[in-house]
């Protein structure tokens, strides 16, 4: 005789696979009711907050820039700071590292600034030129 027992390994699984069914369909749902019910709603609100969560919503307001900023200030001193266990190693590879590691990382950062910079001189052109 075969027996199938269900574990709770299983129930887990097909727990999760129903929830996520139904957290798909609500998402979707969602999103679209937000979309078009906020976001491209042509009213304009006088409350400060609904008018900053619009713009938020709407990808006005981009955070981009400040989470590449923090990114960059950690990754530059995790760099700095592994340089030094390098030492013990080899000290041309602490020098290498302490030098060239925040140098790269910089390239990096920039390279991805400059497309933030590009979006943003983009919408500056876009505002300038609608017709009022």
């Amino acid at each position: 005789m075969n027996y199938t027992y269900l574990t709770a390994s299983n129930v887990n699984t097909i727990d999760f696979g129903i929830w996520g069914i139904i957290a798909a369909i609500l998402a979707i749902i969602g999103g679209i009711l937000v979309y078009y019910l906020f976001v491209k709603a042509k009213q304009n609100s006088k409350n400060k907050f609904l008018v900053w969560l619009k713009d938020f919503l709407a990808f006005k307001i981009m955070w981009i820039e400040d989470i590449l900023k923090i990114f960059y200030y950690i990754s530059t001193i995790f760099c700095i700071l592994v340089s030094f266990s390098l030492i013990s190693f080899s000290f041309i590879a602490f020098i290498l590292t302490l030098v060239l590691g925040p140098v790269v990382i910089r390239v990096a950062y920039e390279a991805a600034m400059m497309l933030v910079m590009i979006w943003r001189n983009t919408r500056d052109i876009a505002e300038n030129t609608k017709k009022k």
